[in-house]
């Protein structure tokens, strides 16, 4: 969705706005567009991602066969499992990672994003600070800055 605001100082530049937990954008990681990565299938991205979190091969399974996203994440937050050593410094890298096999498996995916063209991408998730913008817009929108890099990949394949 576009959006443009008109403030009392200035006009806001044009955005485009997706929140990461939307099953029903394209975009966000919850989404379910099915690819194939490192052996398996995912349902989604974050499906991948969450599973990411963990060594424990039976236990990234387990999220893989998760029914939807929101199952999934429920088990990638789990206290009771030990996180990857490293998951902090890699995390947006998994999710880079699944996003970017999701636009080249769904080329209507691809498409969107690059229909975003030049516009600031913008996660509007209210409580999330790290990849979204949290309800004050100070948050540090990790994932829409993920979304352009990935747009920026998708443009420079396509200028070939």
């Amino acid at each position: 969705m576009l959006f443009q605001r008109e403030d009392s100082k200035h006009a806001e530049k044009a955005r485009y706005e997706v929140t990461r937990d939307d099953i029903t954008h394209p975009l966000s990681s919850y989404a379910q567009y099915a690819f194939e990565l490192d052996g398996f299938e995912w349902p989604s991205v974050e499906h991948y991602y969450q599973a990411m979190k963990f060594d424990d091969a039976d236990y990234r399974e387990r999220i893989r066969q998760a029914e939807t996203p929101k199952a999934a994440a429920k088990l990638g937050k789990s206290r009771w499992k030990k996180r990857r050593k490293n998951w902090k410094k890699n995390s947006i890298t998994y999710m880079t990672r699944a996003t970017y096999i999701k636009c080249r498996t769904h080329p209507e995916v691809a498409e969107m994003l690059l229909k975003s063209g030049e516009l600031e991408i913008k996660d509007l998730s209210m409580y999330d600070y790290f990849w979204g913008t949290g309800r004050d817009l100070r948050g540090e929108n990790r994932f829409g800055k993920m979304l352009m890099g990935v747009r920026n990949k998708l443009q420079e394949e396509a200028a070939g």
